[in-house]
């Protein structure tokens, strides 16, 4: 005999017979009653709005717990093209409250003491590939290239980024706070991009920088037709790459247009069928509003040209060129378009599309009024972005342009914000933003300088005075480090 826990099969087609009996009776008096209630001739009720929809994979970042704070009698370059010696850094309930030279520290106040140390914003990285192509660099981290076709727009590099890399840490350690994580550069559209503090966490959501606007990444040159062409498909060659480029976007503004038509009729209460999502042309369409921000992996000049043309003809901007190691060539044209450019001082010649860069770059751009970022690209360099800066600034001033250091900070901290969207809120030392402040032992632009202190919306992350704030990674732990 069955359990009253576990009745008969007979027992549930009667229960189900009984239930289907019921709701279709329930369904037939609601068709009669609606039936009798409104004329034959009457127009349809109209279309109930839909539910907003929840934000997906929302952020949920909390600043940490935090003390006000004054950093006093050091020399601070604030990111806005100043600098102020012998002063004063005050934060408190998580953002920057003020910066100068004669400041009142509040009764109760954390003092920290900055004679012959700086202050800088927090270091912010425009290009990281960190927990995308996480350490140790095998293959089972190899997560930031969706290498199996051109168009991957429906990718979302937060969706491969492991929390527990343990470059974050060492990112930290040189000051970084805030990064903007892509997918590689292997497809025409590589998907996604996602901003992120950096902060240690077990989920990505929970480094996720609130409120920043996504990215897309693009890629021409040599990689994509490299790949592709190498498998006997599309692209082969630069013009199959912008051909590919520009039958994506005619595809994108498609969707984009019947997308805009459904969701007129539901606004005007009309019935009607709504397009079947699709990931990569949602992102495209996304790029074409203006919601979303290009990030193009670019090195050579033409090609930043073309693609420059390829945004006009459908009507989207460039927010930054990628690597761009002949942007110089161009430097008056990206002022005049108002696009950033990513870059570093360091490589060359590593492909042929790289064999013009020079070191001067981020010199001649800046002097020509091009928004530049220092950008690492890789684990090491992301934790010496201050090093890799006074390279550039070296170089410039050895070709008889001298840029200020408080003009060259802005390489590595206002001007990433600028192009990840995030300006208003963090990237420099102004009243009202994100306290993300890294004090540095010595002058950032030596080789010898040290971040000492790194706060993170004002909390404390990383002291190395402090071995309590010295993280590792779950993934470390029980491994041995120097002499432990």
């Amino acid at each position: 005999m069955p359990s009253d826990n576990n009745p008969s099969p007979r027992g549930h087609r009667l229960a189900r017979a009984l239930l289907l009996g019921t709701g279709l009776a329930l369904l037939a008096g609601c068709s009669a009653a609606a039936s009798s209630a409104r004329p034959a001739d009457a127009p349809p009720p109209p279309a109930a709005p839909a539910a907003a929809v929840p934000e997906p994979f929302a952020s949920t970042y909390a600043p940490r717990p935090s003390a006000d704070t004054a950093i006093v009698g050091a020399s601070i370059l604030t990111g806005t093209g100043t600098r102020i010696d012998n002063g004063t850094v005050l934060m408190a309930a998580g953002k920057i409250v003020a910066v100068g030279a004669d400041i009142a520290v509040p009764a109760g106040a954390r003092v920290i003491d900055g004679r012959g140390k700086w202050v800088t914003p927090g270091i912010i990285d425009a290009h990281s590939h960190l927990g995308v192509f996480a350490a140790p660099g095998v293959q089972g981290h190899a997560d930031g290239n969706e290498n199996i076709d051109p168009y991957t727009a429906h990718v979302w590099a937060e969706h491969s980024i492991w929390p527990q890399d343990p470059v974050f840490t060492k990112a930290r350690a040189g000051g970084v706070t805030s990064l903007l994580i892509l997918p590689g550069s292997a497809n025409l559209f590589g998907g996604r991009g996602v901003s992120v503090k950096n902060v240690p966490a077990v989920t990505v959501q929970q480094m996720k920088f609130p409120g920043a606007p996504y990215t897309l990444k693009m890629a021409c040159g040599e990689n994509p037709k490299g790949r592709y062409g190498s498998r006997g498909r599309a692209p082969a060659t630069r013009m199959g790459e912008v051909a590919g480029f520009r039958r994506a976007w005619i595809d994108a503004a498609e969707y984009g247009r019947k997308v805009d038509a459904y969701e007129k009729k539901r606004a005007r209460g009309e019935a009607g069928e709504a397009p079947k999502r699709d990931l990569g042309l949602e992102t495209l369409a996304g790029v074409l509003k203006g919601d979303i921000l290009v990030q193009n992996h670019c090195y050579r000049a033409d090609e930043m040209a073309v693609m420059l043309d390829v945004g006009h003809e459908f009507g989207y901007k460039t927010r930054a060129f990628h690597h761009a190691v002949e942007a110089y060539k161009i430097a008056d044209l990206l002022a005049k378009e108002d696009v950033c450019v990513a870059t570093w001082a360091t490589r060359w010649g590593f492909k042929m599309e790289a064999y013009d860069a020079i070191e001067e770059n981020a010199a001649i751009l800046t002097k020509a009024g091009v928004c530049v970022a220092i950008h690492s690209d890789e684990q090491r360099l992301v934790q010496r972005l201050n090093v890799e800066s006074a390279v550039a600034l070296a170089a410039g001033r050895r070709a008889g342009i001298d840029i200020p250091q408080e003009e060259a900070i802005k390489w590595i901290t206002l001007n990433p914000a600028k192009m990840m969207g995030v300006a208003d809120r963090t990237g420099s030392l102004e009243p009202g933003k994100m306290a993300d402040v890294v004090l540095w032992s010595k002058n950032p632009f030596s080789v010898y300088a040290i971040a000492e202190k790194v706060f993170i919306d004002g909390a404390l992350i990383l002291d190395t005075s402090d071995p309590a704030t010295r993280y590792r990674s779950d993934f470390e732990i029980g491994q041995p480090v120097g002499e432990e």
